[in-house]
């Protein structure tokens, strides 16, 4: 067992390595916050669900349609600069929120300039993502050798869900606590801290020139790679519909503040649940991987996740829907490290950021559009039944992708 702990650990000795997951932390910890304080500040302006479903839409539109393009210029780019640079951008984009946070700005803008400027400040993060999230995946393998890569990718997808764990509580915390100029404020800090540590980090060697290929062709390599490499495909297939159906995080505001009524709090701790279970699966797969039959597993979790959204949508009790969000994460985290591990370990180094690029539109933008998804649903059958439907809608995936997809089912790695 000891030996098996210090090997798990192991990579946790290169230095490079520690800086980039300590950057890594703080980023996503204010990323976190952001969605946690603006979720809740758009739904105090307007009470109306569909206005939270038009903050996913307006980061999933860029972040979409950018997303094959980021990939081309990703692999043809030194990665360290691109994070340098996209994490600049983020902190301006920060203190376009502060600004709409502060006493002359309030008094001279109605509620609704605030809340169609707020959206106009996530379409531009949006923008942002393209570039920094496939570029957060693919220098990981630059930064460690390849027989460490399945630790890497374990501790990284730790360290991420760890910050969003915090960031979402703290998110709710400061919006109780103080306002949101001092909410976003800390935000800005924290980003800040995230671009010292990214900026100590080496330069990296570009795995493709620009002659290499037409850019055309290059851009929708990554697409034919998934598209040819089936456990790929059918693991980021399950899980783009899994996040899209089961968005249930997505109408949390309106379970907090209508429903369960708890408050700016436990509106926090609800946004943090499944967080909390994923961070505490993927801490125990650090320490007991994951050996056998991970396709068969995988799909497993996900029915379970479509189960654990049903009873939250049913649930009238604060408890039990923190226990049905944690549950849902314990087994969504099962489902990060597999779909990652298998991400890393097939994709080839010269095609990281392609790759990368359309894993981010299969699975990140899955949660925006899956935001706005689950709007439009609101709207349409109300709060409870929405979700009650996406969930249903995740174990309907999961039976069909059964029957559809044999060789998922038999994966392992």
């Amino acid at each position: 067992m000891e030996e098996r702990r210090s090997t798990a650990l192991e990579v946790l000795k290169v230095p490079e390595y520690r800086n980039f997951i300590i950057a890594r932390f703080f980023y996503i910890m204010a990323l976190r916050m952001v969605t946690t304080i603006v979720g809740w500040r758009i739904y105090e302006i307007t009470h109306n669900p569909f206005a939270i479903g038009l903050i996913g839409l307006a980061e999933f539109l860029p972040a979409f349609c950018l997303a094959l393009y980021a990939g081309h210029v990703i692999d043809k780019s030194d990665k360290r600069a691109m994070l340098v640079i996209t994490t600049c951008c983020y902190l301006v984009c920060v203190g376009g929120l502060i600004a709409l946070s502060t006493g002359t700005v309030l008094r001279s803008l109605s509620g609704h300039w605030i809340q169609w400027l707020t959206y106009l400040i996530i379409f531009i993060t949006g923008v942002i993502r393209a570039f920094a999230g496939p570029t957060f995946n693919a220098i990981v393998a630059q930064i460690v050798p390849r027989e460490q890569l399945p630790n890497a990718v374990t501790l990284s997808s730790s360290a991420f869900l760890t910050a969003s764990v915090i960031g979402h509580a703290t998110g709710g915390f400061l919006i109780a606590k103080t306002s949101y100029l001092h909410s976003f404020i800390v935000v800005g800090i924290y980003v800040c801290i995230a671009l010292y540590f990214l900026s100590t980090l080496k330069p990296k060697q570009i795995m493709v020139t620009s002659s290499e290929r037409k850019t055309w062709d290059s851009i929708f390599d990554g697409l034919r790679f998934v598209w040819r490499t089936r456990e790929v495909l059918g693991a980021m297939a399950l899980d783009l519909f899994a996040v899209l159906f089961g968005g249930a995080v997505a109408m949390v505001p309106v379970f907090a503040r209508d429903i369960l009524q708890v408050g700016a709090i436990g509106f926090g701790w609800l946004n943090a649940a499944s967080d909390i279970g994923s961070m505490t699966t993927i801490l125990i797969l650090t320490l007991r991987p994951l050996r056998h039959k991970q396709g068969l597993r995988l799909m497993y979790v996900v029915a379970g996740f479509g189960a654990c959204i049903i009873l939250f949508g049913l649930s009238r009790w604060y408890l039990l829907s923190f226990l049905a969000l944690l549950c849902s994460g314990l087994l969504d985290g099962v489902s990060v490290v597999v779909r990652g591990t298998i991400l890393q370990l097939k994709t080839p180094d010269a095609m990281r950021g392609r790759v990368s690029a359309v894993n981010s539109m299969f699975i990140n933008s899955s949660n925006e559009l899956g935001q706005f998804e689950s709007g439009v649903m609101a709207r349409l059958m109300g709060v409870v039944p929405s979700v009650v439907f996406g969930g249903c809608m995740t174990i309907a995936v999961v039976i069909a992708t059964w029957f559809k997809a044999p060789s998922l089912r038999k994966m392992e790695y």
